[in-house]
């Protein structure tokens, strides 16, 4: 059932801080209507676009599971913008989506470990850096969290949560960011904000 049906996972299992059973129901019963039948791929490419174009047919592929895209691509191509990537690849995008100019400074950000951005992509040099690799993440658990700096993987992060009081440790591949403390903080507050004393160390790996 769980191969061959849409189901959705649902409480008590992935509350916020806490977990329990595996529980899970329909998606036309979580969603109180009934699942559009033979959805079109072109519709699935458009929204894989909106969140992460500009990308290549690889990525969509990379991402979705599914082969032979480039022919729903190509069925779109009239209402996509293309671009030539630095090797050479042709990427796609959307119209209307944001495209910040090259020099435009992008705010440190602070991702869980299995985050879509770092994952939806054939080619994840265009977030990961070397510095990332060799860290050799993948053979130690729990895997942390990942810093963004400047748009790239810049270090790691930790929480720690003893009682009352929540840690935040942020461990950066070189001096860190300005604005990294601060992101921290906001994070803190939102992941435990019940916690009495929030507190973030940021230091340099």
């Amino acid at each position: 059932a769980r191969n061959r049906m849409a189901l959705v996972q649902v409480p008590p299992r992935g509350l916020w801080g806490k977990s329990g059973p595996i529980a899970h129901t329909t998606a036309e019963s979580w969603l109180g209507e009934p699942l559009t039948p033979d959805a079109p791929l072109t519709d699935l490419v458009l929204r894989y676009l909106a969140a992460f174009g500009p990308a290549t047919v690889k990525d969509m592929q990379t991402w979705s599971g599914l082969t032979r895209l480039a022919e729903v691509v190509d069925r779109l191509r009239p209402c996509l913008v293309t671009f030539t990537g630095e090797d050479g690849r042709e990427l796609f995008d959307l119209p209307d989506a944001p495209r910040p100019a090259a020099d435009h400074p992008a705010p440190p950000r602070l991702l869980y470990d299995f985050d879509n951005l770092l994952l939806s992509h054939a080619d994840r040099s265009r977030v990961i850096t070397e510095e990332h690799l060799a860290q050799r993440y993948g053979t130690r658990r729990p895997v942390p969290g990942w810093v963004l700096v400047d748009g790239f993987t810049g270090g790691d992060w930790q929480i720690e949560r003893d009682k009352d009081s929540a840690v935040l440790t942020i461990r950066t591949f070189a001096p860190p960011a300005d604005g990294l403390a601060e992101e921290g903080e906001r994070l803190l507050r939102f992941a435990h904000a019940d916690a009495s004393r929030h507190e973030v160390r940021v230091e340099q790996l």
